[in-house]
């Protein structure tokens, strides 16, 4: 998932977040923050998602960890991937390859949550490069009106999206049919 700073791009994590177990690296906004938004969207009852707060400078431990223990058919996010794309280059590719491999061989998920601001970290190409399928999410601010873009660049043995989507992100992300002709 690419989408700016000021974005509401996070809403995909949320909205994806204990629809396996999950486990949940945030590595700038503490856990409590994070467990805090996931209660308010209605994740309180479930114990399926482990919110750990992780220290840039632990951040590649911490992944390794997470990959060593991850249940079977769960999903990763790491919240944002910046701290990891600041990894030197062929130490962040042999994690990259390390997640791709682990969640193939549990059938899980992992959601990389990478922000698309004024300096992106040197890595992010590794990043796009090594995704199977990419969300890039777009917001754009007219006069008096907030529209948010969702494109699907890539997917990997598949075809990708030739339009962007428009979406409504509020508590829950809807796509925007208003402007949909028949």
């Amino acid at each position: 998932m690419v989408g700016a700073p000021a974005s509401q791009s996070e809403l995909f994590l949320y909205e994806h977040a204990g629809r396996r177990e999950t486990i949940y690296l945030t590595t700038e906004r503490s856990a409590e923050s994070i467990r805090s938004v996931l209660n308010a969207r209605g994740h309180a009852a479930t114990d399926s998602i482990d919110v750990v707060e992780v220290e840039a400078s632990d951040v590649r431990a911490a992944v390794e960890s997470a990959l060593d223990s991850i249940p079977p058919e769960s999903m990763l996010i790491v919240d944002p991937a910046d701290a990891l794309e600041r990894l030197d280059h062929w130490s962040y590719v042999s994690l990259l390859k390390r997640l791709k491999s682990r969640m193939v061989q549990t059938g899980g998920i992992a959601l990389l949550h990478c922000l698309d601001g004024l300096t992106p970290p040197a890595e992010r190409d590794a990043t796009l490069y090594h995704a199977d399928v990419v969300f890039s999410l777009s917001t754009r601010i007219d006069d008096d009106e907030v529209e948010n873009w969702l494109a699907v660049p890539k997917f990997r043995g598949y075809r990708a999206l030739n339009d962007t989507i428009r979406l409504d992100l509020g508590e829950r992300i809807v796509v925007d049919t208003s402007r949909n002709i028949s």
